[in-house]
């Protein structure tokens, strides 16, 4: 199978927001999107070219265009969101995102009737049920097809990095989970999702889907649903691994690193260089352990087995980054990052709501609603 790849320009960027609809009052979530779609879709247009629909019909995710610098895309975001809420706030429903819901129960959430999502959850059945999952996909242009699979082992470096800044999901059906970041172990669990294959050749990556498609585990490229995956028709990779964000200011935050990261992989690679893998054993014990610690996770390094606390890691990482920030323009939002290490990702600022309010989980679904619109907290 030959699966052709359209070059992109190189760090081009985009962004995929997966927000959930909940209750003003009860905070519980609400089946609405099919309302809230058919009001924003643009008249004589089938769908809004920006707002879209998800498996469940208490989400909606909203995308931007193909943009230059991570200002854009926080730009392109927020005038989607105002969009919303314009039609969402007479409704009394309000938006969110987190990598699952504090409380809602899954088994009471309808799925969208769509043949697609139909399929995949008679095949998934339980744990199909259960993907009331939110997540945040970011994706970065690459200009030359052969740099797309080096660029993609090199991010796996980064990957627990990148989910535990993102970590969201503490809390599944009311219950502490005990890990930061619940949804990252549970979405694996789907068919072709998880971690990708670590590929040397596009050739190898040509005979997996074959198989797929020969075996018929799918029908389609976007059906691997791996944590980092190619994009070949967008001619991007796209980084999956994020939890969903509550502030756009986080997604900001995460578009910067990825794009600051994808960058240095391709400046590298022209300047003829190797970049780092890891085994693919300390690639699944670092998702584990960022999954469950967030950023108190100690991650594996290298192929030596050298470890490290991911933030201290994070704080390198991004002063090694800098000049490549300051060629993307991005500077400020990279050091967005700094915030989210400051104040906490959204599993620790979501854990202390729910301590300062005695365990109340609707006065956690509270804060996240208020974050949506107002950002985090600075007290």
């Amino acid at each position: 199978m030959h699966i052709e790849f359209s070059p992109s320009r190189r760090s081009t960027v985009g962004a995929e927001w997966e927000l959930g609809l909940v209750d003003r009052r009860s905070g519980e979530l609400s089946s609405v999107a099919e309302r809230i779609l058919e009001a924003v879709r643009p008249d004589g247009q089938a769908e809004h070219p920006k707002i879209k629909q998800e498996l469940l019909l208490n989400t909606i995710e909203i995308i931007t265009g193909v943009c230059d610098t991570i200002a854009e895309i926080k730009a392109d975001l927020n005038d989607s969101l105002d969009v919303v809420h314009r039609v969402a706030d007479p409704l009394g429903v309000e938006m969110f995102s987190a990598g699952t819901h504090p409380f809602s129960n899954w088994y009471q959430q309808k799925v969208t009737d769509k043949e697609r999502y139909a399929k995949l959850i008679d095949r998934t059945q339980w744990w199909g049920r259960q993907m009331l999952i939110y997540g945040v996909h970011i994706h970065v242009g690459i200009d030359h097809r052969d740099k797309v699979l080096p660029i993609l082992d090199a991010l796996l470096n980064y990957a627990p990095h990148l989910q535990a800044l993102s970590a969201s999901s503490p809390y599944w059906g009311a219950e502490d989970t005990g890990y930061a970041s619940n949804r990252a172990l549970m979405f694996q669990q789907l068919p072709t999702a998880g971690l990708p294959f670590q590929f040397r050749k596009w050739a190898e990556l040509e005979s997996y889907v074959e198989d797929m498609f020969t075996t018929g585990v799918i029908d389609h490229f976007s059906e691997i649903r791996w944590d980092i995956r190619p994009s070949p028709k967008l001619g991007t990779i796209e980084m999956r691994v994020c939890d969903g964000l509550p502030t756009l200011e986080e997604v900001g935050a995460i578009a910067a690193l990825t794009q600051c990261l994808v960058d240095d992989f391709s400046e590298r690679l022209d300047d003829g260089e190797i970049l780092p893998s890891l085994p693919p054993w300390h690639v699944q014990e670092n998702k584990w352990r960022a999954a469950r610690y967030g950023t108190d996770a100690i991650v594996i390094l290298d192929a030596a087995g050298h470890e490290r606390l991911v933030t201290d890691d994070i704080v390198d990482l991004l002063d090694r980054l800098e000049p490549v920030a300051r060629r993307l323009d991005c500077v400020a939002e990279l050091r967005d990052v700094e915030t989210i290490l400051r104040y906490g990702p959204s599993y620790q600022r979501q854990r202390a709501v729910a301590e300062r309010h005695k365990g109340s989980l609707k006065a956690v679904m509270a804060s996240l609603v208020a974050e949506m619109r107002d950002g985090i907290a600075r007290d």
